[in-house]
């Protein structure tokens, strides 16, 4: 199987590669921007909340016990991966993947040391396990779940857990009561589970990018390195949104099996009951309505795991409206609380583009320039053969490239639309870890990759050591 893209002609090359790298300066003047009017806004006026914008962080340079590792994986995926990703048999690809997403992952929140950047990381004041005891009576907290969301409410529940559906913290809860309780098993849960976000984004990419057309994989192997490179594992360990980023990410690669026709009875049923989940882990990853609609736009079997689908996505809500859990009621709380507390005074002027300076750190100057890539695509694909029969018609006659660059920019509508709505102001670098999963494999449309992902391994490496993150 040829492993190569179709090459193009050296002057469109140099075209191409000074365009991709003006993307990427492009990006690094945004967080340039984002940090100098940040800092600004914050010495006159202390409403941003972070201490180095754009970002949760501190200023902090320090070295730790993951520093040798991090630096090892780092040197092995730049000079192995695009070669062992482009040979390796596909389920061994997969493993590799997850395998080394683990050790990057754990290697960076190493260089925090083992309390302070994995065990402590979910105990402190605002997260999940400070609440393990009011949940002795799962049924009885989840009934009363919405009664301590507002801030003024009888012992309102601390941030983290207040803004999110109960099954964030019924994860931590749940661990406990099979002995897995503590910080520490809580933040290797998070870390083992977010590292198999880059797996399930292999997984659907192959199968949409080749449907029905040759070369598919080759842009889900090309994607590999940079999945499993990305500097959003700075966030992934330790956060709980690492974790809800790897349930998002294997419901879309589910629905991606179904509509392909890889068993859609069981693929459907089980991306329907995870995307239920994810609904109730995070009320903004409802938006992944939208990179599901992408997936069913790009399927030729849409049609068949529709029921299954459906009725997979029913269980979650309808098992915890029959416990007592009002989702719309607990999201109409939560924006009231949202707006008296930091978010209501954190400036929507300047989140609503900083936020996107956070994107480009978790995604990195690859991603960025992967981006543009995937929207001249796009419109290359529309120019040449324009949407006369619809796009359902021209999805099924797209290339691999625009059917990955069509999966890109889904992802890329909601964050823009999360983003917008002014619910994400601030600490995106891990909100919004689900769908930078996705804007990731734009990098496939990178040549010589190897740069790229020394770009990408040199940001999180300087993010880890010179920054202590919130998260």
């Amino acid at each position: 199987m040829n492993r190569d893209l179709p090459r193009e002609p050296l002057g469109e090359r140099r075209r191409d590669l000074l365009l991709d790298l003006s993307a990427a300066l492009a990006g690094a003047l945004l967080v340039t921007a984002a940090a100098l009017v940040g800092t600004a806004i914050e010495r006159r006026a202390h409403t941003l909340y972070v201490r180095w914008p754009p970002v949760f962080a501190q200023w902090e340079p320090h070295v730790g016990l993951g520093t040798p590792a991090a630096l090892v994986v780092a040197v092995a995926v730049v000079a192995y991966g695009p070669p062992l990703a482009a040979r390796l048999p596909w389920r061994a690809l997969l493993w590799a993947a997850w395998g080394t997403a683990t050790a990057w992952t754990f290697s960076l929140a190493l260089v925090d040391g083992w309390q302070r950047g994995i065990a402590g990381r979910l105990t402190t004041t605002n997260e999940y396990l400070r609440v393990i005891d009011r949940f002795h009576d799962i049924p009885v907290a989840l009934r009363d779940f919405t009664h301590h969301i507002v801030s003024h409410s009888p012992a309102p529940w601390p941030a983290h857990i207040a803004g999110h559906p109960p099954a964030a913290t019924l994860t931590f809860v749940l661990l406990d009561r099979i002995g897995l309780g503590g910080g520490g098993w809580a933040g290797v849960w998070c870390i083992t589970v977010g590292a198999t976000a880059p797996v399930a984004v292999l997984v659907a990419v192959r199968v949409l990018a080749r449907e029905g057309r040759e070369g598919g994989e080759v842009l889900a192997r090309r994607a590999a390195p940079f999945l499993v490179l990305a500097p959003a594992a700075v966030w992934v360990g330790t956060s709980a949104d690492g974790y809800f980023a790897a349930v998002a990410a294997w419901a879309v690669a589910f629905l991606a099996l179904a509509v392909t026709g890889h068993r859609p009875r069981a693929t459907g049923l089980a991306s329907g009951l995870l995307l239920g989940l994810t609904a109730y882990l995070s009320y903004g990853l409802t938006l992944f309505v939208v990179i599901a609609g992408a997936v069913l736009l790009l399927g030729s079997h849409r049609l068949r795991p529709l029921p299954y689908l459906l009725a997979g996505l029913a269980v979650v809500p309808v098992v915890f409206t029959l416990a007592g859990f009002n989702w719309w009621e607990a999201y109409r709380l939560l924006v009231t609380r949202y707006y008296e507390g930091i978010g209501g005074t954190r400036p929507y002027g300047y989140w609503v583009w900083a936020n996107l300076a956070c994107t480009v750190l978790i995604v990195g100057p690859a991603t960025v320039a992967g981006l543009r890539r995937a929207g001249t695509a796009v419109g290359t694909a529309v120019a040449v053969a324009p949407l006369r029969k619809g796009l359902r018609g021209f999805s099924r006659t797209a290339a691999p490239e625009t059917r990955l660059a069509l999966l890109v920019l889904a992802a890329l509508l909601a964050l823009l639309v999360a983003d917008l709505s002014g619910m994400s102001k601030a600490e995106t670098e891990r909100i919004w870890l689900p769908f930078a999963m996705w804007l990731l494999s734009a990098c496939a449309f990178l040549p010589r990759p190897r740069g790229w992902l020394a770009a990408q391994a040199t940001l999180a490496l300087l993010l880890n050591h010179l920054l202590l993150t919130g998260w």
